[in-house]
């Protein structure tokens, strides 16, 4: 079994190679993901007026905007326990300590379960209060109940197809991982509009139909990454036994997923604050945003799929002592990953008004969506570096550098801007400048962050 980890294709094959062979499916999968996230949006929108209600499409999308964050946050848990299994789990195969990848990997189920479990009683208890935290409008409140309940008492096939999913890629075998996106995906797909419109004779359930088919889709998801992970992950032995929960497992896989857990929740609190912010602004800038946020993820998920392929690469060749592999890992996955930016850039600037179109919104809103797209995407070069930066992060063990360009990008420097430009005359321009210019002052902070790293890290590396 030694020999099957050290020869493992991460520490052997040529890292652009690698990199872009598990990288392709990785991102593949992230952008599927945005895709049925924008999916439900697309077929919301157009749920017909009813009760006396106008546009009822665009109150429908404002709920799942309102909802959103929840649906981050939960997300947030299940990638960032599973980012720690990742890295972890990668690094241990590479020192050949077959013991300690089978602890990794039970006790990341065991965590799964315990997110699960609390936010099902969120959902039991919690949806009220945060909703009416951001809106007053009983028709939003009413649908965004509905949506969020579904979402969180159904939550364990998203929070366990997390862990699952990150436990094939730390193994390099990211194809199944894909797959299984590819699966709930298409199931996603599929039953939105079956179940919102009420297809095949079955009744039209609206906005709890888009709810139903998101948690089926997911819980798809789930059962082909278990599947695989139990067939094909032969790397990870698996039993009962090394479910039983570990101190020292559990601070070590937070060590390194705690701060990706707060950089992915501190997406959710961005959305949670833009929506309280823009609401000063209007209903329709909520609105605006909450579409351009969901079209943006197609570039953004593919960005953090190849963060997905960098953690484990540059993860496995630190845990082998590879100083040479580990400083092309660093450079090549930067270099991949503002490809895959700039690339989202010149398309977004080239395809922002059909985008804005597709989901049948008022004049004034699509307005607002396509100056979003247009300004908001001229900091994705500037992302890309940020992303790149906090994989290589997370694989070097320098969480808190990861954590605070998260915390840069995405609260401390957007939302103090976002209500200053509130405040202006022409804030319906102004707010969506506050975005690029976070992610340009994060990208100055983590330069200087990965130049500590090289320095304290990479340097003192032997040469293999």
């Amino acid at each position: 079994m030694s020999q099957e980890i050290t020869m493992n294709k991460m520490g052997t094959e040529p890292v652009p190679k690698i990199m872009f062979t598990m990288g392709v499916p990785i991102i593949l999968s992230m952008v599927l993901q945005a895709c049925y996230n924008i999916v439900d949006s697309m077929f919301v929108a157009r749920i017909p007026d009813s009760d006396g209600v106008v546009h009822m499409g665009e109150y429908a999308v404002n709920a799942l905007t309102l909802a959103f964050p929840v649906q981050m946050l939960i997300v947030a848990f299940g990638i960032g326990t599973g980012v720690g299994v990742n890295a972890l789990l990668a690094k241990s195969l590479g020192q050949n300590d077959r013991q300690k990848v089978a602890r990794v990997a039970g006790n990341g189920l065991t965590l799964a379960l315990i997110i699960f479990v609390c936010f099902f009683l969120f959902g039991l208890f919690g949806i009220d209060i945060y909703l009416k935290s951001q809106t007053s409008d009983p028709v939003i409140l009413s649908m965004g109940k509905t949506y969020l309940r579904i979402c969180t008492l159904l939550s364990f096939g998203i929070v366990l197809f997390s862990i699952y999913e990150k436990l094939l890629q730390s193994t390099g075998k990211t194809v199944y991982s894909t797959i299984a996106q590819i699966a709930g995906a298409v199931a996603n797909i599929i039953l939105d509009p079956i179940f919102i419109f009420g297809y095949f004779g079955l009744p039209a359930m609206g906005i709890a139909g888009a709810a139903y088919a998101t948690v089926i889709g997911q819980v798809v998801s789930m059962l082909v990454a278990m599947f695989f992970h139990y067939r094909k992950n032969k790397e990870v032995p698996n039993g009962w036994k090394y479910l039983k929960p570990s101190g020292r497992i559990i601070k070590e896989i937070y060590t390194i997923g705690l701060p990706a857990i707060i950089m992915q929740a501190l997406m959710s609190f961005m959305t949670y604050g833009v929506n309280i912010i823009f609401g000063r602004v209007s209903v329709a800038t909520v609105t605006a945003y909450g579409i351009f946020y969901k079209i943006q993820q197609f570039v953004f998920f593919a960005g953090f799929g190849l963060r997905d392929a960098i953690t484990p690469i540059v993860s496995f060749n630190y845990g082998m002592g590879n100083k040479k592999r580990v400083k092309e890992g660093v450079r090549i996955g930067i270099l991949y990953t503002e490809i895959i930016m700039l690339l989202g850039i010149i398309l977004l600037e080239i395809f922002a008004e059909p985008l804005a179109s597709l989901f049948g919104l008022s004049d004034e809103t699509a307005s607002l969506c396509v100056l979003a797209i247009r300004i908001i995407s001229t900091g994705f070069l500037f992302a890309g570096g940020n992303i790149a930066l906090q994989g290589v992060f997370q694989a070097l063990g320098c969480g808190i550098s990861s954590l605070v360009v998260s915390l840069l990008r995405l609260c401390v420097v957007v939302l103090p801007l976002a209500y200053l430009f509130t405040t202006f005359a022409n804030a319906k321009f102004l707010i969506w400048l506050a975005f690029p210019i976070a992610e340009l002052v994060a990208l100055l902070v983590a330069v200087v962050l990965m130049s500590r790293a090289n320095k304290q890290i990479i340097k003192q590396m032997k040469d293999a």
